[in-house]
């Protein structure tokens, strides 16, 4: 299913990428130089993609700043629904967000992650062998799965992985509940599905390799990190 060309060719640039940082730290990192470079590789697809998430942040502090003027609306046309949802698009509108505002980022990041799945499930790359099967974390094969068993070291590994995943997963979830305004529609059957999101990770990482579980573990910290900071900086101006 993703052995297609687009995906193939970017696997190509980032096996060349990965291994290239591998060599570059491995005087420090030693055997976890790959596992080490795959952290670094998902830093540099979040710094990439962080002006979407400037973006995303002001979308939605203006969606917090709405809040109050939502509630307004849902009371006073609560038995109005084809009424209620023409004024709410139209206070999204005036105010230049929607009620799915920030969903850019995660969804620009799916291609990365489908390229780190496909570096350690195929043996060639670009015609060539792929000598990232051969790499470990501490013992542990990158290429590894969760079903695979959990002998040798790899139940610690994967249970960390999991312990952490958890833990992003809910402060996420959490921030977005309280971040959440009101809705209407369709769109208010999403904004309560929404919060459930962050836990697929745990789903994601159970059927994927070792390391699109690192890269997961890294851009879900990354997010955590980056949301806490940029609240702090960025401010939506009056109106």
């Amino acid at each position: 299913m993703l052995a297609f060309a687009p995906i193939n060719g970017a696997a190509g640039a980032a096996y060349h990428v990965v291994t290239g940082l591998a060599d570059l730290i491995a005087p420090l990192a030693g055997t976890t130089a790959t596992a080490a470079a795959i952290v670094l590789f998902t830093m540099l697809v979040r710094l990439l993609i962080s002006p979407l998430s400037w973006a995303q942040i002001r979308g939605q502090q203006r969606q917090a700043t709405l809040a109050p003027k939502l509630r307004e609306l849902q009371e006073r046309h609560r038995n109005d629904p084809a009424r209620l949802r023409t004024e709410l698009a139209t206070v999204y509108r005036e105010a230049g967000t929607t009620p799915l505002s920030g969903c850019l980022p995660a969804l620009l990041q799916a291609p990365f992650f489908f390229v780190m799945y496909r570096l350690f499930t195929t043996s060639t790359i670009n015609g060539e062998g792929n000598s990232l099967l051969a790499e470990r974390l501490l013992g542990v094969p990158l290429g590894q799965h969760f079903a695979d068993g959990l002998g040798g070291g790899a139940g610690l590994v994967f249970l960390a992985l999991f312990a952490a995943l958890a833990a992003l997963a809910w402060l996420t979830s959490r921030r977005m509940r309280r971040a959440a305004v009101p809705a209407d529609g369709p769109a208010a059957a999403i904004s309560r599905v929404l919060p459930l999101l962050p836990f697929t990770v745990l789903i994601a990482a159970a059927v994927m390799p070792l390391a699109a579980g690192l890269y997961l573990v890294t851009t879900t910290a990354w997010t955590a990190l980056e949301q806490g900071v940029l609240r702090r900086f960025v401010v939506v101006p009056a109106g």
